[in-house]
């Protein structure tokens, strides 16, 4: 059964009914999913959670479905990761990694707000799925489409990597570059949306979509023991991840299953699209809209629809918000692949040289329990790197030992 009460304003709080809505008519904010918290308590249990299948699913009474899912089966429950070896290069007691760079199926977070949304448009009875992307969304939208059968467009800026349109390509989906960035996307695809019956997952299915995204919270709970962290990095787009891993620990707080959240929420962004990050600077909660010019295109978002809600989590949580250069980027994707193992897109490169900038300064502490979320794959951004020529040998034991000399033994 669900327990969706019903859609509700963000900002007045005007209720809603259930249905493909995502801006309040009376004050023009966002729209959001309301639950009975009550009768959640009720049915659901720690002990319950962890006798379901590992998949985000495992959370479904706190998702906004009314039957079974039909989306997404097997997404979720990635690993959170005790950062060893960064801990020490950093100078911290307690680092982890959440890493959707492995999620199922496209290898970021947004299979997570895909599966969700895309159920709830068959709920809805869609004739067809889409979205406006800067890329990670628009490979999980075509690949969750296509393995449900649904036909999808998707629209995209047409100075996307490569890597991500061939990765949406794929599929099958009508994929369309639309001149401009992702701003200028966003407005044709809410257009579209009001002429036919296609379900945009982050234009009229909005609140449905963005409630994926606090399993992504959940699960670092559960994954602690279900306790929350001391601070937590995101990468900061349109704002959204931020707001609902919080909206997950408080709503983990109020279901009792973890002490009272004191989480601390940081927000990371890249200076060439910081709008976000600005605001919190200049003590605001106003966004200054910015023209994004920065190689993190996952993040490319100059207009963020929930700017204004993330800057309220992160100011009132104590935390910060922080925005590194191109270089920093790069470099940071470079540390996390050789310290973890892990190759993180140039998103989870903007998190990690942020969660530097911010130890740097004190803002985090070398004692915190520190959670850095990794939110997409190093494969879909390649064109970002630039690693030195590999030059080739004969094959000759001599011709090895005159390339590296004589080699060390491996230090731990």
């Amino acid at each position: 059964m669900s327990y969706v009460k019903g859609l509700k304003c963000r900002i007045c709080g005007t209720p809603y009914p259930v249905e493909p809505l995502s801006i309040c008519e009376e004050c023009f904010g966002p729209l959001e999913v309301d639950y009975d918290y009550d009768a959640i308590k009720q049915k659901l249990t720690r002990e319950e959670i962890a006798s379901r299948p590992k998949t985000l699913w495992r959370y479904q009474e706190l998702l906004p479905i009314d039957g079974e899912p039909r989306v997404g089966l097997q997404t979720g429950c990635t690993p959170l990761v005790r950062a060893g070896r960064l801990e020490k290069a950093l100078g911290v007691r307690e680092l982890y990694i959440k890493n959707d760079a492995v999620s199922h199926p496209t290898l970021s977070f947004k299979d997570r707000v895909v599966a969700v949304a895309l159920s709830k448009a068959r709920e809805f009875n869609f004739d067809a799925v889409g979205c406006a992307s800067t890329g990670n969304l628009a490979n999980s939208v075509a690949a969750n489409a296509a393995a449900a059968g649904i036909p999808a467009y998707i629209l995209i800026p047409d100075n996307l990597e490569k890597s991500k349109v061939i990765g949406t390509q794929i599929f099958g989906a009508n994929v369309i570059p639309v001149r401009g960035n992702y701003d200028d996307v966003n407005r044709l695809c809410s257009e579209i949306a009001g002429r036919y019956r296609f379900a945009f997952v982050n234009v009229n299915l909005r609140p449905f979509y963005g409630e994926g995204s606090k399993t992504f919270g959940y699960e670092i709970a559960e994954q602690l023991g279900w306790e929350a962290p001391d601070a937590i990095v995101v990468p900061m787009a349109g704002g959204s991840l931020i707001t609902k891993i919080h909206k997950a620990f408080k709503e983990l707080d109020q279901l009792g299953f973890i002490p009272s959240a004191q989480t601390r929420f940081y927000g990371a962004q890249a200076t060439g699209c910081n709008p976000i990050s600005a605001a919190v600077k200049a003590g605001t909660r106003e966004i200054c809209p910015v023209k994004p010019s920065t190689i993190a295109k996952s993040l490319a978002i100059g207009n963020p629809a929930d700017g204004y809600f993330a800057t309220g989590v992160i100011t009132e949580t104590g935390g910060w918000s922080e925005d590194v250069s191109d270089e920093e980027i790069l470099e940071s994707i470079e540390q996390l692949a050789q310290t973890e193992g892990i190759f993180t897109e140039t998103a989870g490169g903007t998190t990690l040289a942020v969660t530097k900038k911010l130890l740097a300064q004190g803002r985090l502490k070398t004692d915190d329990r520190i959670v850095v979320a990794i939110t997409g794959n190093g494969l879909k951004t390649q064109e970002a790197l630039s690693l030195a020529d590999l030059k080739s040998i004969d094959p000759r034991l001599s011709a090895f030992e005159e390339l590296i000399g004589t080699p060390q033994a491996a230090v731990a």
